[in-house]
């Protein structure tokens, strides 16, 4: 089997087992343990215990391999493979007992950040769904057993589309206003704002979305989302076009639209 093979399935099992944790401690109730970049951005003690479980298990796993989690932030490895974690992306929603929330795991080589790394790996799973989207480098992109590919055409009625806003309301207008460029521009058919990038990202894979865009994601938000989106025959693009408060901005799409969509956005 091939390295790459190897960190999918080991992300797979670590994933499932991470999932089962956070749906029950969701179904024990929710402890908000502090927030983050803003009042409305949470931490749960779920996020923090979920993140350390990961962790312990893939220092077992492969002791040499880096790490890079959003609640414990990072340590270099010896290996060359870094693991970039997000343990409950969604965190609000999971909070409100809104079931759109995901474990997203990706085992990347190189500097653990978007552009200068090869995603080998990548897996998103959903708890509450109980769907395990996972993919290796050259080896497709999965639902389960089922192979998934974007969509290859858009109908007439437009694109069915996905964003997602920042917790700081100080860049909410410039959210708004880039809807507004991209709608009409790509055409789209609706806005779908699900409150989970990793989910968006697997959804655009699978073709439950035909694109998806969005500024301020953070490594973790989509190191597993954006190989699954290629490895699925999707294209997927990250910039920083202003290097304003929410750069940078992500565009994930079916070819047959990433180039408008890209260019509304701003990406190109």
């Amino acid at each position: 089997m091939s390295l790459e093979h190897d960190l999918e399935s080991l992300a797979i099992d670590i994933a499932r087992e991470a999932g089962e944790l956070a749906r029950t401690r969701r179904e024990a109730g929710v402890a908000i343990a502090a927030t983050k970049t803003a009042l409305a951005d949470i931490v749960t003690e779920a996020d923090r215990e979920v993140e350390a479980l990961i962790r312990a298990r893939l220092t077992a796993a492969r002791p040499d391999d880096g790490f890079l989690g959003e609640e414990t932030g990072g340590d270099s490895g010896e290996s060359g493979v870094t693991w970039v974690v997000d343990p409950i992306d969604g965190t609000v929603n999971y909070a409100y007992g809104i079931p759109s929330y995901a474990v997203s795991i990706a085992a990347v080589r190189g500097e653990p950040t978007p552009g200068e790394w090869e995603a080998l790996a990548g897996v998103v799973y959903t708890p509450a769904l109980g769907e395990m989207f996972h993919a290796a480098r050259g080896e497709g992109a999965w639902l389960g057993v089922n192979r998934l590919s974007v969509n290859p055409e858009v109908g007439g009625a437009g694109a069915l589309l996905a964003t997602g806003f920042g917790y700081d309301p100080a860049t909410r207008p410039g959210d708004i206003e880039l809807i507004g460029r991209v709608m009409p521009a790509v055409p789209a058919r609706d806005l779908r704002r699900g409150g989970s990038a990793a989910s968006d990202l697997a959804f655009v894979a699978a073709g439950r979305l035909d694109g998806y865009f969005e500024r301020g994601l953070a490594p973790w938000d989509l190191a597993a989302g954006s190989l699954l989106v290629t490895e699925a025959g999707g294209r997927f693009g990250r910039a920083e076009p202003d290097g304003g408060p929410r750069a940078p901005l992500v565009v994930a799409a079916t070819p047959a639209i990433f180039d408008r969509l890209a260019e509304a956005a701003g990406l190109a």
